[in-house]
């Protein structure tokens, strides 16, 4: 993990064993290699050179300039010391050494100070560097979060990790304006998250006395500016999805009320219409085309009280204010009552039941089920022609209970195949009885078998027609002998 660099300057000098030891060793060092080149006749010009080597070598490895400098001085004391005559005495009787120690000191405190300034130069480069790649990572992090929480912590820790400070976020609930200016007895700096006027929050950067390079303030102003961006970002698309559902709403309530003007006008006319033939000619109009008005009557009525079944019952799911109340039922039975209840048109078509041969237990609302099984019957009777043949299977695989309910009529569109469930949407099929559906049935079989933890779908029916599927857990009983 990536350590953060401790970016204050430093104020003053701090004493440490290891720079001492490792002066007084290279010291040490070059000395001894002066006895070694004296021993050998080599020229004292190379002494020299090796105690310039070693002042090099104390600037590269210490952490202060001061040891350096100090080594310098101390570099030429010693060349006198050892390696002038008279041996082992600061005097010197050449007339020459004097400009020799001169030249020897500015050389190694040249030297030195070279060395130190790369070494600064290379640590200013390198936590330019680090803070550089900090700003790249922030921008990387912050695009990848989908929440204002998420931009708040990411900021803070990058800040963290930029500064060595304890960062504080203020929640800019009531346009928190903040002074941007810091002294040196300040305790914190205070910045706010901004883009424009519009203030997003306030980071308060805990400063303990010290003061902020230009450099770290310019990172630091920044990230700042990639948060204000992230959280504009996040804020516009926060509305973009309340105005997309808004819209989504809107259009619900628009396709409700144009399906219920245009679907409902057909039934309810035809009711009054009916209704009105009997009040006006009832003794004058045969029995068998009286009975037939009465049947008619009866039909229409039954059609707008499934479809406001089926509206209450998809509406409640929907909201999700609908609870399950669950038992344990045999699949069978719950097939057998529900084709009890379909059309009374079913005899026009023929219907067969191929079951089970092994009983089938789910642990569903009987009546919810049933409801399904009875819209994808009357479904299949309303699309398809007279005589047509509808296949109601029942059977095991695995863990789930598989019903599926077919016919052999002209099948559905593979266009409308993947919005058949939606709600309000219907197939470009002709009804048989010339009456539109709202599109509620299917959108409420898909909702009640979701509820029960299942699935359903729709393919064509081999060698023609059209085939619903639907899927429900088996509830496992213990058997004891």
């Amino acid at each position: 993990m990536e350590q953060p660099y401790n970016n204050q300057k430093k104020q003053r000098f701090k004493f440490k064993i290891a720079d001492l030891f490792i002066s007084v060793l290279i010291l040490v060092l070059g000395t001894g290699i002066g006895f070694l080149f004296q021993n050998w006749n080599i020229n004292e010009s190379n002494i020299i050179t090796v105690y310039i080597l070693g002042v090099l070598m104390i600037a590269i490895y210490t952490s202060e300039r001061i040891y350096s400098l100090v080594s310098s001085l101390i570099s030429v004391l010693l060349f006198n010391f050892f390696f002038t005559e008279p041996y082992f005495s600061l005097k010197a009787f050449d007339n020459n050494y004097p400009i020799t120690f001169i030249i020897m000191f500015i050389a190694a405190f040249l030297t030195s100070s070279l060395t130190v300034q790369i070494k600064e130069q290379a640590r200013t480069a390198e936590e330019t560097a680090y803070r550089t790649k900090i700003l790249f990572d922030t921008n990387r992090l912050l695009s990848n979060e989908t929440s204002r929480e998420g931009i708040i912590s990411v900021t803070c820790h990058q800040l963290k990790k930029l500064l060595n400070k304890d960062i504080i976020f203020y929640e800019n609930d009531q346009q928190i304006e903040a002074d941007t200016n810091c002294n040196q007895e300040s305790q914190c700096l205070y910045l706010p998250i901004r883009i424009g006027e519009e203030v997003f929050g306030v980071v308060g950067i805990v400063l303990r006395g010290t003061m902020l390079e230009e450099f770290e303030k310019s990172i630091t102003l920044s990230i700042l500016g990639e948060c204000a961006l992230a959280m504009k970002n996040d804020r516009a698309q926060k509305e973009r999805e309340e105005a997309a559902l808004l819209a989504k709403n809107e259009q619900l309530r628009a396709n409700l009320l144009r399906s219920i003007s245009h679907d409902l006008r057909t039934p309810l006319t035809s009711i009054s219409g009916n209704a009105g033939i009997l009040l006006s000619n009832d003794e004058s109009i045969e029995k068998e085309r009286r009975k037939q008005i009465y049947s008619d009557i009866y039909e229409d009525s039954l059609w707008l009280i499934n479809l406001v079944e089926n509206l209450l019952s998809v509406t409640r799911f929907e909201n999700g204010t609908i609870k399950l109340r669950l038992n344990s039922e045999l699949l069978d039975e719950i097939m057998g009552e529900a084709l009890q209840h379909i059309d009374r048109k079913s005899s026009e078509h023929t219907i067969h039941m191929i079951a089970s041969e092994e009983l089938i237990i789910v642990k569903v609302e009987a009546r919810l089920i049933m409801q399904v099984v009875i819209n994808l019957v009357d479904n299949a009777i309303k699309y398809t022609p007279v005589n047509s043949n509808i296949y109601v299977e029942t059977r095991r695989e695995g863990n789930e209970a598989v019903v599926i309910i077919a016919d052999d009529g002209d099948g559905i569109p593979e266009e409308s195949k993947g919005q058949i469930f939606d709600m309000f949407y219907t197939a470009n099929t002709k009804v048989v009885d010339s009456r539109r559906s709202m599109g509620l049935g299917l959108a409420l079989c898909k909702a009640i078998v979701t509820a029960h933890g299942g699935s359903i779908l729709v393919r064509d029916h081999k060698p023609k027609g059209a085939e619903f599927e639907f899927r429900l857990p088996i509830e496992e009983v213990a058997t004891y002998e």
